[in-house]
């Protein structure tokens, strides 16, 4: 299964954000992450994604420690996060009964 973060921050944050990136510990070894992946736009400011790979069976544990990796960027003017896991199509027929 994959869990991607998506992050957006006005353009005005760019140095604190790359500030804390670099001081950032590292996520747990059962967690690959790909990323992040950055774009830009001048009407809604900076956009990162990043997809961080796990077993299902470490979901929660998982879940935890990305959102704890976000949590070092709070206090960051304009910084807004969601993360979503997402299943193999495989994994969501079985979730729901098929």
């Amino acid at each position: 299964m994959i869990v991607v973060s998506n992050v957006t921050y006005p353009p005005e944050s760019t140095k604190e954000i790359a500030k804390r990136y670099l001081t950032a510990p590292p996520l747990p070894d059962f967690i690959t992450k790909k990323g992040p992946y950055i774009s830009a736009s001048r009407r809604t400011g900076m956009h990162s994604l990043t997809y961080y790979e796990l077993d299902n069976s470490r979901l929660a544990e998982g879940l935890q420690a990305i959102g704890e990796s976000l949590a070092i960027y709070f206090g960051v003017p304009g910084y807004q996060y969601e993360i979503k896991p997402y299943f193999e199509l495989e994994e969501g027929l079985t979730i729901l009964g098929l």
